[in-house]
């Protein structure tokens, strides 16, 4: 990052250009190839599955739960990359006639969230078919978009730029390195990481061109509207975390007693805390992005907000 903050904001729309006309994918052709997914094999990691705190699960158990937050993890990507990909067609428009090199970075990150979404139906899909029935993804990301893109632009950016940082940490540090994992999962995200790299420096470039032209007093309410949008992701995690464990009691093939139904609905909801909230917020650029641009109360306001979120 010291390298990049070297180089004018122009040249940094232009490296992202460079980079998506290099790394450009095909759903069919790149990623799946002629593959279905094996259930012999976990989807998502232990460190994002946080495996651990299913205690009372088998180990061919704990691969089941794998794999159900795995078709999550794919929906949930599809749900917010319907909001973050109206965000940036709206953000392109004050480009129209100016920065051309920034509008076209823009218009390709429009681009490939649209490739993203169609390839995460696609995986919902394909999961779908080696799953039993009885899967349920009830939330509506049109009624989310909605919902966000209904707060402040400063708010917004700042949630996206905490989701593209962490869908790149969750790669590199997780996804990768794991011998254990479908290779086909492996490499829907490895080609999803390729182009998100991107996007997360786009998203800073427009979060602190954008802060650039607030007051104080908006730039408060701002926070307290970034802070709304976390509150609201676990509201959808709440309501995945019970869905799922549900899900994994009705068809794990055995029985499971009211107690330990809790035990493994807390878990879930543990680990999709784990993945969308606070991976993303402990992650040190996002850190330092965000704490450049409020004030230190402000920033104890975000913590004891993300306290409550244990």
């Amino acid at each position: 990052m010291n390298a990049i903050g070297k180089i004018s904001q122009t040249e940094r729309y232009a490296r992202c250009v460079e980079t998506s006309k290099r790394v450009r994918w095909d759903v069919e052709h790149d990623v799946i190839r002629g593959r279905g997914f094996d259930t012999a094999h976990k989807f998502l990691p232990d460190g994002l599955t946080l495996a651990d705190a299913f205690t009372t699960l088998s180990a061919a158990e704990k691969r089941l739960v794998s794999q159900i937050q795995g078709r999550t993890y794919a929906n949930i990507f599809g749900l917010v990359e319907r909001f973050i990909n109206a965000k940036v067609l709206e953000l392109s428009e004050d480009h129209w006639f100016g920065d051309q090199v920034a509008l076209e970075a823009l218009v390709r990150f429009s681009d490939e969230e649209l490739k993203h979404q169609a390839l995460f139906r696609r995986i919902d899909a394909m999961v779908g078919d080696v799953l039993p029935a009885g899967y349920r993804f009830d939330i509506d990301p049109n009624g989310v978009a909605h919902a966000v893109l209904g707060k402040s632009t400063w708010a917004v950016l700042g949630l996206t730029l905490d989701i593209e940082l962490f869908t790149q940490l969750h790669y590199r540090q997780s996804i990768e390195p794991d011998s254990d994992l479908s290779e086909l999962f492996k490499d829907v995200f490895l080609y999803h990481w390729k182009e998100e790299s991107q996007h997360a420096i786009l998203d800073e470039l427009e979060w602190v061109r954008h802060d650039a032209g607030l007051t104080a007093e908006q730039r408060d309410r701002a926070v307290d509207e970034l802070i709304e949008l976390v509150g609201a992701v676990d509201g959808i995690l709440q309501v995945q975390a019970k869905a799922d464990a549900g899900y994994f009691v009705a068809i794990c093939g055995r029985a499971v007693d009211a107690a330990e139904a809790q035990a493994i609905e807390a878990a879930f909801l543990k680990a999709y805390r784990w993945q969308y909230i606070h991976s993303g917020v402990q992650h040190p650029h996002f850190g330092k992005v965000l704490s450049s641009l409020i004030t230190e109360d402000q920033g104890r306001r975000i913590q004891a907000a993300l306290a409550t979120l244990q």
